[in-house]
């Protein structure tokens, strides 16, 4: 009898993405929305089709996803990529005029994140999706962020166009929806999603991945 192999449904990225996985645990899904995106097959009856695998890791950057890209990436042989990064490449940068909302770093992120993405068209033949980094209008400061973000959104947009990849408007979404509900149902502090925020994260992934199929 034959047995279906496993597809393998990769998520790589920061905090967002890690949500407190066990990272000595590699089947480890954390509690965010790659955890509700297992239940869901689970719930469809689809789990033994997949296997999800979550890379996240709290606090990176774009360079730090560049180091670790081979290993935590490639090497696995994905069959899908799903990569959310940035928010911390604009955090990081906040008070340092020499860097925040510059054309230098927005410079610096589209050359990593185009070093990515090339390696891995070079390398696999994985389906592509790219999550845009996002942030919510509160606290007050973080309405400035949007200075150093807004152009590592366009940069996320250009690169899924130039690579044949897709991508899922998560800032225009997810603001939409928190201006409807009120952003604090969706963050407690502008970045990091709540469960209703990851719930909303996941289904738009959710869709974004049968679309695709």
């Amino acid at each position: 009898m034959e047995t279906t192999q496993k597809q393998k449904l990769l998520f790589i990225g920061d905090s967002i993405t890690d949500v407190h996985r066990n990272r000595a645990n590699p089947d480890s899904l954390g509690s965010g929305y790659v955890s509700m995106i297992q239940q869901e097959f689970q719930r469809r009856g689809e789990a033994e089709c997949y296997q999800v695998i979550n890379r996240g890791i709290s606090g990176n950057t774009m360079t730090d996803l560049v180091e670790r890209w081979h290993k935590d990436c490639v090497s696995l042989q994905p069959d899908v990529v799903t990569i959310l990064i940035g928010i911390n490449d604009t955090w990081q940068n906040v008070g340092d005029d020499s860097l925040f909302g510059t054309e230098k770093t927005a410079a610096l992120f589209k050359m990593c994140y185009t070093h990515l993405l090339a390696s891995l068209r070079n390398q696999s033949q994985a389906r592509i999706i790219l999550l845009e980094p996002f942030v919510f209008p509160f606290p007050e400061d973080r309405k400035m962020w949007r200075k150093d973000l807004d152009p590592k959104i366009a940069i996320v947009r250009e690169l899924a166009d130039n690579f044949g990849a897709e991508c899922i408007g998560l800032d225009r979404y997810l603001n939409e929806v928190g201006e409807e509900v009120g952003y604090e149902a969706l963050s407690e502090d502008g970045v990091h999603p709540t469960g209703k925020g990851h719930e909303l994260i996941a289904e738009a992934w959710m869709q974004q991945f049968e679309k695709g199929k």
